[in-house]
């Protein structure tokens, strides 16, 4: 466990598809600094990892200039299993799977504490100890972003599973006849539900570029995106439904970008789950819609040894 002296502080980095997010933060876990930058993922993963050290080296030299400590560790985060030497399941970000992020991280930035994690893991992580998962055994963190994931927490322990595969429920088979999985490259769930996905299909059905967040928004005037938006829903509902059979947990908080339109999000998934579940579960809004990652890349760097 990472401790300290007075002032001291840690630094935390959260890299997805679109945005590198970056932090400090007291050993108490609460935010010193924050900082966002574009990934343009297209340019590579060494440019993303060169800037993302480069800016938290200045947010740590900010911030021992505001609380005269020391940064003591470096939690980072991203999509994909985060291994030693690679990264798997990570289509979206081209190069990243051959990133040593470990000893990147240790080097750039001169840390020899270093945690890194999947960031939907991280995720809920930060809720079951900061947020809406606090006194919940077990707890099911479902993160609805640009793609789908969840985590589960048993114990006060986010489950890794045997290949660190946890969670990876945007591989979810849909149907039964014919469907290409993983073993082809392809993630059928997620790429149906996920906002990137709600996204594209909206597009088409629309002939305009829409966004899954402004197909949400649309629903309420537009028939099309209504019928869009509600079919979406109702097979999600379905998936978690599922989930929840199996995992019996006490409580479920869903978080991710698609949570901007909670009011009909939850609705969808609460009606589902109490009707199919033979124990339904508290099904509650995550606490942290739009940093929970980051503030797992705290938990992680607080906890580093």
């Amino acid at each position: 466990m990472t401790t300290g002296g007075e002032g001291d502080f840690v630094v935390a980095i959260d890299v997805g598809g679109t945005k590198i997010a970056l932090a400090t933060a007291g050993l108490d876990g609460e935010f010193l600094e924050r900082r966002r930058l574009s990934t343009e993922a297209g340019r590579g993963a060494s440019q993303a990892v060169r800037r993302a050290l480069a800016e938290a080296t200045r947010l740590i030299e900010r911030t021992r200039a505001r609380c005269g400590g020391r940064c003591v560790a470096v939690g980072a985060v991203s999509p994909g299993i985060v291994r030693e030497d690679r990264i798997d399941l990570v289509p979206t970000l081209p190069g990243w799977e051959r990133l040593a992020l470990v000893p990147l991280l240790r080097d750039g930035l001169g840390l020899e504490r270093v945690a890194v994690a999947n960031d939907v893991k991280a995720a809920g992580e930060a809720e079951w100890r900061w947020g809406s998962l606090r006194g919940a055994d077990p707890a099911l963190y479902v993160s609805l972003g640009t793609g789908v994931a969840a985590a589960l927490v048993i114990g006060g322990r986010v489950v890794a599973g045997a290949h660190g595969a946890a969670g990876e429920v945007g591989y979810s088979l849909r149907g039964v006849a014919g469907e290409r999985g993983a073993a082809d490259g392809r993630a059928p769930l997620e790429e149906h539900v996920g906002g990137g996905a709600i996204g594209r299909r909206a597009s088409r059905l629309l002939g305009a570029d829409v966004s899954a967040e402004r197909a949400f928004a649309l629903a309420a005037t537009d028939p099309r995106a209504r019928a869009l938006v509600g079919e979406t829903l109702a097979e999600l509902a379905v998936h978690v439904a599922n989930w929840a059979v199996l995992l019996d947990p006490a409580r479920i908080a869903v978080g991710g970008g698609l949570m901007r339109s909670a009011g009909v999000v939850l609705p969808a998934l609460r009606s589902r789950i109490a009707a199919a579940v033979p124990f339904p579960p508290e099904l509650v809004a995550a606490a942290f819609v739009e940093d929970a990652a980051l503030r797992g890349a705290v938990a992680l760097a607080l906890g580093a040894r």
